[in-house]
């Protein structure tokens, strides 16, 4: 889902120069309030903390999955065939990770997470 918030690709070194061009070309006469300079830092701070919170959460899924794929390794799966067809079983004997999702290695069969059906003992 793309960010439809302008401030979501502004660094804080981009916001502190419009600030000041801000702050150069504003009317004399009718200065900006303070209150305005707080809100536009805050919403800025606001969009950061998102930021940083969605690559955390995005770590902490990378690590979910990779602790899924190793919990899987020696047991036997049932999974769907990228291909199509029949759900077909095997052993999982690895977990590798290809264009950063994670894949598990069942006989000469790359299968992603999303395709296990059942985990056998």
């Amino acid at each position: 889902m793309a960010s439809t918030n302008p401030l979501s690709s502004v660094s804080t070194d981009q916001f502190l120069q419009l600030l000041v061009a801000q702050l150069q070309n504003q009317d004399p006469l009718n200065p900006l309030k303070s209150t305005d300079f707080i809100n536009q830092l805050a919403t800025l701070n606001n969009v950061q903390g998102i930021q940083t919170l969605n690559a955390s959460f995005s770590e902490m899924l990378k690590l979910q999955q990779l602790t899924q794929g190793a919990g899987l390794i020696g047991k036997t799966v049932t999974y769907t065939p990228t291909a199509g067809g029949a759900a077909t079983t095997g052993t999982v004997s690895a977990v590798d990770v290809q264009n950063g999702t994670f894949v598990l290695q069942i006989g000469s069969n790359q299968v992603g997470l999303g395709q296990i059906q059942s985990v056998n003992g």
